[in-house]
């Protein structure tokens, strides 16, 4: 079965052919990073104008490099949030649109926990999730942890009651004077050890929640302390943007191993964009339950892991009923 899926949740504008749910036959992907640096952001109205004019190229040229048409593929796949409502207009309304003239299934998507079938996409056999499994999605705007009892029984666990991890790695890179570089600048900066310490949010509490606001704030008071020193240099810079890490993956870790001791789980699986931390993976490789992510070009926001979720757990639905819904609950 071949999914052309959508994804335009954000920035970035995707399109994809998937084939059962697990080959990537084309993955192609269109991204306004280079406009964030001079608005110091993300602006939703310039992200969609951007949208409005790369989408029918991208998904021409995803159908190109699979070697199919709109007649041929078997389905249609498209996120309808969470995410930009601008943005997740335009991919709705398109892939609407193909489903009308072309009379294919259309299946509507969740963001967030489409991230955790990226785990499935372009593995061996052997690599098998094992369940049940713990799902943790962390993002920019999302951290979520999910308890999968197979591959479409899905329950939400807890999540972030206010900022998530990937929000308090782009705060502090901006703090450290990385720009909107985010969390990958904070990993390449990060230094062997640090004498500075930072707060674990929730850590020890007795639910399966984050909270990082309140350590975007320590970051802010730590980095203005520091900056007052006359020693503050590059090491004192690697030395914050050490504890930043440890801090944010400690607590992920820490919540997400609580929660599989909780629920007896034969395996952990992570997805979103912070997954393609490198530290965050080396202390889930560390514990003795067997642990799942994918490669790191599938972290980010891409249309491959929409159609693999489209594949193994959507249902198809009327073209008319469907719309982009912005704060589309993760609970399932």
């Amino acid at each position: 079965m071949n999914i052309l899926a959508i994804e335009t949740s954000c920035d970035e504008t995707s399109a994809a052919v998937i084939q059962d749910g697990t080959k990537i036959v084309s993955n192609i992907i269109a991204t306004s990073s280079a406009m964030h640096e001079k608005y110091g952001g993300i602006v939703p109205e310039v992200v969609s104008r951007e949208q409005l004019k790369c989408i029918l190229p991208v998904i021409t040229e995803a159908l190109t490099a699979a070697n199919q048409s709109y007649e041929s593929i078997d389905a249609i796949a498209v996120t309808i949030g969470p995410g930009l409502i601008g943005s997740l207009l335009i991919g709705v309304e398109a892939a609407k649109t193909i489903a009308f003239v072309t009379n294919k299934p259309l299946i509507p998507v969740n963001h967030v926990l489409a991230h955790l079938y990226a785990n499935y996409l372009e593995q061996p056999e052997k690599h098998a999730i094992l369940f049940p499994a713990i799902g943790l999605v962390v993002s920019g705007g999302h951290t979520e942890l999910f308890l999968m009892k197979n591959k479409k029984d899905l329950t939400w666990l807890g999540g972030t009651v206010d900022d998530a991890a990937g929000e308090a790695f782009d705060k502090a890179a901006r703090l450290l004077g990385f720009g909107s570089q985010g969390g990958l600048a904070i990993q390449k900066s990060a230094g062997k050890k640090s004498k500075i310490k930072l707060p674990r949010p929730l850590l020890h509490d007795d639910t399966l929640n984050f909270s990082f606001s309140g350590l975007k704030t320590a970051i802010l008071r730590e980095v203005i302390k520091q900056k007052g020193l006359p020693e503050f240099n590059e090491k004192v810079i690697g030395e914050l943007a050490y504890e930043v890490q440890e801090s944010i993956t400690d607590v992920l870790v820490t919540k997400t191993l609580q929660a599989a001791e909780l629920y007896d789980a034969q395996s952990i699986c992570i997805g979103g964009g912070v997954a393609a931390n490198v530290r965050l993976r080396e202390k889930f490789q560390q514990s003795d339950i067997p642990f799942f992510c994918p490669p790191v070009s599938l972290c980010t926001d891409n249309a491959a892991y929409i159609g693999s979720y489209a594949y193994f757990k959507g249902e198809s639905v009327d073209w008319h009923t469907i719309q982009a819904i912005p704060d589309l609950s993760v609970e399932v």
